[in-house]
């Protein structure tokens, strides 16, 4: 999937000529020639990283920035600007950018960091993506330890939430009853106790909630397996 990248400089010429490099470079290119203008079109269209030039009407690339950081936005900055005091680059950074270019530049340079920034904000993602597990219509988040499914709020029980949870970790994998018992609740119910099979059928009620089907089926003589009908 092509990458976005907003151009925010009032510069006609800048612009111009970032729009071509980078759309040559494949990347789907957005420009504005102010602050205001650049704060709208990242909500309209979720760039994947942000140049911002500093010196510009209205807003400047520091409060445009600060702004940006305020309301939880966590896109890539690569400021540009003529100034290369190291107090203006300290004050770009502290303002939320992630990197800092002086004019004139060389594209080659530009084309670099942006890239960088892009394979930065990758790994980010797919970091925070393994905090969270799907299979099917069920969608559960670790940090936050909740539950959907079809987009219904699913409400569990800390030790229902642990039993899906090795469900969804092990898809279409049959788990036998003693795995499922010493993962969950280690040796404290052995023998006869029947603590999984009540543990179940609630998870079952709550995850066939809505009409959903079954899940999480049984497999005689052998376990449990997280697995759809049919």
């Amino acid at each position: 999937m092509r990458e976005k990248i907003l151009v925010i400089d009032d510069d006609e010429k800048i612009t111009s000529m970032l729009r071509r490099s980078l759309a040559f470079e494949g990347y789907i290119v957005f420009t504005a020639n102010h602050g205001m203008d650049g704060l709208k079109q990242i909500l309209e269209h979720e760039p994947d990283a942000i140049i911002l030039d500093v010196m510009m009407p209205q807003l400047d690339g520091w409060e445009v920035v600060r702004r940006i950081r305020e309301g939880g936005t966590t896109i890539p900055v690569l400021m540009l600007t003529a100034k290369d005091e190291i107090a203006d680059r300290v004050k770009g950074l502290d303002s939320g950018a992630d990197d800092y270019l002086v004019k004139p530049f060389a594209l080659e340079e530009l084309l670099a960091r942006i890239r960088v920034l892009l394979r930065r904000k990758t790994a980010e993602k797919a970091e925070l993506a393994t905090n969270r597990l799907q299979y099917q219509d069920v969608f559960m988040d670790l940090d936050t330890r909740e539950v959907f499914r079809g987009g219904q709020l699913i409400e569990l029980t800390t030790k229902e939430f642990e039993l899906l949870h090795l469900f969804m970790q092990n898809p279409k994998r049959v788990l036998s009853r003693d795995v499922i018992m010493e993962k969950i609740w280690g040796y404290d119910y052995s023998g006869e106790s029947n603590v999984l099979e009540v543990y179940i059928a609630l998870l079952r009620q709550k995850t066939e909630g809505h009409g959903h089907k079954r899940i999480i089926q049984t497999v005689r003589g052998a376990g449990y397996v997280l697995r759809g009908e049919g």
